[in-house]
């Protein structure tokens, strides 16, 4: 996208000799989640019980599994009443995709309202004053879309421009960013609310020897919702800005496609997820985060702070190693993966709510930082920013 000049020496939206008034604020942030709370300690009876398995060996390994992920805690949609409700769920081979489609349509709608709800609470101005929507899922599939049944629900205006970003996977809540960015930006004075929503109920199944990956996202994933206002142009008295959006890319890296892999079928959706995932990214992250960090002439990784979706603690532990990050660079990260689980393209949010926190009380003195996240393809998606005091 070219972008529309906001300023004077301005290149296009995503430049950074743009003046920084023209460029894309962070306003407000919010989160939804499910009522059930899952602790890690509970996790190995929960499922092999909600599933029927009664095997030790995969017992075994998933104890192993919920000790590595570094998970604490997780919200889920899925439960023992609704299981009880439809126990073809814990069936393999049984054709479940409208039901579980009937429970993700419902839940994710429920669960974005309620982060749109909170975001627009912090923003401090009506849903009437949003004029785009970004809409992010993974987790559900239907005509119309999630879009405009959220926006229904919200009350936002019919004349309210909707954009959908659905099966992105754990770079969707960055590519949210991006795009919001860009509309933003291109449409001074706009206010763009970003949704992000997800539940695992779409790819619940028993454990299976076949898909031994099945057991990862049983320690890792978690269900819940996220939102984010952003805006462009004069801010009004009650908005208050967290962070400039000053650059934004995505890059995918060729030949990698089937590293993160997912078929819908009458069961569901299927995740594969390759052992290599963290060594592919490994190897392109550090030229990725020259890219951004360029555009401000900053050259040593750890004078910027860090926001990482955190996909999961091997994929953080390269990051680390790779560019030699003092190990405080990805505490909120790890913080979010702790608290939440990955939550797919929610997670990145958690961590920018860390970051909030961490900047309103001065505990970050770096002017500048990086937003990344990774997805199938794989896609890296990443945004310069600069936080504001």
């Amino acid at each position: 996208m070219s972008g529309l000049g906001l300023g004077n020496g301005s290149r296009g939206v995503n430049g950074n000799s743009q003046s920084s008034r023209g460029k894309a604020m962070l306003l407000a942030l919010g989160k939804g989640l499910p009522e059930q709370v899952l602790p890690q300690e509970k996790v190995v009876e929960s499922y092999l019980q909600d599933s029927s398995c009664d095997d030790p060996a995969t017992r075994a390994k998933l104890e192993r599994l919920c000790k590595t992920t570094t998970v604490r805690t997780r919200y889920t949609v899925m439960s023992k009443e609704l299981l009880d409700e439809h126990p073809e769920l814990k069936k393999e081979g049984s054709p479940t995709l409208t039901p579980r489609l009937d429970i993700c349509n419902a839940a994710v709608l429920d669960l974005g309202a309620a982060a749109a709800r909170a975001a627009l609470e912090e923003w401090g101005r009506s849903a009437a004053d949003i004029t785009h929507l970004v809409y992010v899922s993974s987790s559900e599939l239907r005509l119309p879309g999630g879009d405009l049944h959220l926006a229904a629900r919200l009350g936002l205006s019919p004349n309210t421009v909707r954009t959908s970003l659905l099966f992105l996977g754990c770079s969707g809540g960055a590519a949210a960013l991006r795009t919001a960015k860009d509309i933003a930006e291109n449409n001074p004075g706009s206010r763009v609310l970003i949704t992000a929503a997800e539940t695992t109920v779409l790819g619940f199944r028993p454990p299976s020897y076949d898909r031994p990956y099945d057991l990862v996202g049983a320690a890792l994933f978690g269900d819940g919702a996220a939102a984010a206002i952003i805006g462009a142009g004069p801010m009004t008295p009650e908005e208050n800005a967290i962070l400039e959006l000053h650059f934004s890319t995505q890059e995918f890296l060729p030949g990698t496609d089937k590293v993160i892999d997912g078929k819908i079928s009458e069961e569901g959706i299927n995740f594969k997820l390759g052992r290599d995932l963290p060594e592919k990214i490994e190897s392109r992250i550090e030229g990725f985060c020259r890219t951004l960090m360029d555009r401000v002439g900053i050259k040593e990784f750890n004078d910027v702070f860090w926001a990482v979706h955190p996909g999961g603690p091997a994929i953080l532990n390269r990051l680390e190693f790779c560019l030699e990050l003092q190990p405080e660079k990805l505490k909120i990260s790890r913080k979010a993966l702790m608290n939440y689980g990955n939550v797919s393209s929610n997670t990145v949010f958690y961590v920018l709510e860390y970051l909030r926190d961490e900047l309103k009380k001065g505990a970050i003195t770096e002017e500048w930082g990086l937003i990344l996240a990774f997805g199938p393809g794989i896609t890296f998606e990443g945004l310069l920013v600069r936080g504001i005091n």
